[in-house]
């Protein structure tokens, strides 16, 4: 099985974390190994640069959930010898750096969402562009897709479509869902297209695919996507060095406005009211941002890579 991904921001994204030659670094959500290899290759160049008799060689550490994603990335990484390959979710950041035996890291990348194999994957069940089994489940655990859409009941799935997704027509949604599950079982991707489709105005399914929100939210809902981006922005934060760099890339606003807030808050200092004469809180920044504007993809980028064009790029420098 070849686990095609394409990185998104390839060059940004590892220029942020302004490479080292004997730093260690840690691709939190290494897929098929994008930016992986080309962490490695520049760990490697930097090598070459140092005097000599002053280097101690780096390391990386690639994560990933999905057990297809870590057999590719070690097949693609496996010239690099100071290269480390866990099979575990980011938000376990803390608990990997101890498997393989590190403190602390100069630099942590997160690729956040689905990858390009999963989507071009039919059986994992996460596109809408095909007719699959109802799964989306990226560590191929615990509750599937079909799980969610007919077990909830029709306030939840309605809660999941509008957190996650900000569909409008989230209680529309859901009703059909569950008036369609009462006949027979919702099993496939198909189905579950058809049946959002049924649910929406005609208007809606002509400016974009109506189901696009809906998989997105279940799909999210699934991996408990939120909660583990929450986890592993603290914990990686926490894991780096003093100069330390965290670089995220999102792809839609609900988990871009979880990574803004986070860095945002880490960036404040003095919380005290205004009209208090002297600081009584002692909050310092704790980081600050390396661009004050998330990067986006270039055009030439989004031509080649159509999925790229929702990508941001964020990083924070701690301090």
């Amino acid at each position: 099985m070849e686990f095609n991904h394409r990185p998104v921001m390839l060059n940004e994204a590892v220029a942020s974390l302004d490479i080292k030659p004997s730093g260690i670094y840690i691709d939190a959500t290494a897929g098929g190994g994008g930016h992986s290899f080309e962490i490695a290759r520049r760990l490697g160049e930097a090598e070459g640069k140092a005097p000599a008799g002053t280097f101690t060689p780096g390391r990386l550490i690639c994560l990933d959930r999905d057990p297809d994603a870590v057999k590719a990335a070690g097949e693609r990484l496996k010239a690099f010898e100071n290269v480390t390959i866990i099979n575990i979710n980011y938000s376990q950041i803390d608990e990997a750096a101890a498997r393989a035996g590190i403190d602390k890291a100069d630099g942590v990348l997160m690729d956040l969402g689905v990858s390009s194999f999963q989507l071009d994957e039919t059986q994992r069940g996460f596109s809408y562009h095909s007719d699959a089994p109802l799964d989306m489940r990226m560590d191929k655990q615990g509750r599937s897709a079909a799980d969610i859409v007919n077990g909830c009941d029709e306030s939840e799935i309605a809660d999941i479509l509008y957190q996650y997704a900000d569909e409008k027509y989230s209680r529309r949604i859901a009703a059909a869902i569950v008036s369609a599950r009462q006949k027979a079982r919702i099993e496939t991707t198909r189905q579950l297209s058809d049946i959002v489709a049924s649910a929406v105005p005609a208007a809606y399914r002509k400016s974009r695919h109506p189901a696009r929100k809906t998989f997105q939210a279940i799909r999210m809902a699934v991996n408990e996507e939120l909660y583990h981006l929450k986890a592993g922005l603290e914990r990686a934060f926490e894991l780096l060095k003093s100069g330390g760099r965290l670089s995220v890339i999102t792809f839609h606003s609900i988990e871009d406005r979880v990574v803004k807030q986070y860095f945002a808050s880490l960036c404040q200092g003095c919380t005290c009211p205004k009209d208090f004469p002297v600081c009584v809180c002692g909050n310092t920044p704790k980081g600050k941002l390396l661009y004050k504007k998330p990067l986006v993809p270039s055009k030439e980028e989004i031509e080649s890579n159509n999925r790229s064009r929702s990508a941001k790029l964020r990083t924070i420098i701690k301090l």
